[in-house]
């Protein structure tokens, strides 16, 4: 064996003896969600306040702080779509915006 083959197996050898301390995983997104503080108790006082009474007067789907923002995003997309929908058959009833 020559001399650089013989430095390149001592060299792996040694690398192989050496051991590496064991460090904590850097996983993210995984331990940012494990270590999130549980705010169960916190939603089931908020869910909760009303006692048993579901009626209309106190719907259970706006007790949440973000709840009417929420709401009012979906009833604005349902309504966009609503309105393409009905601009589509206004336009296929009169025939107007075909192309030609």
């Amino acid at each position: 064996m020559s001399l650089a083959a013989s430095r390149i197996v001592a060299t792996r050898a040694m690398a192989r003896r050496m051991t590496v301390p064991q460090q904590p995983q850097k996983r993210g997104i995984v331990d940012y969600l494990t270590n999130y503080p549980d705010k169960v108790n916190e939603i089931k006082k908020i869910q909760c306040k009303g006692g048993t009474q579901l009626g209309e007067a106190n719907p259970t789907w706006l007790k949440q702080p973000n709840d009417k923002m929420w709401f009012a995003f979906v009833a604005g997309v349902a309504v966009m779509g609503l309105s393409r929908v009905a601009v589509g058959y206004w336009r296929l009833a009169t025939g107007k915006g075909k192309i030609e």
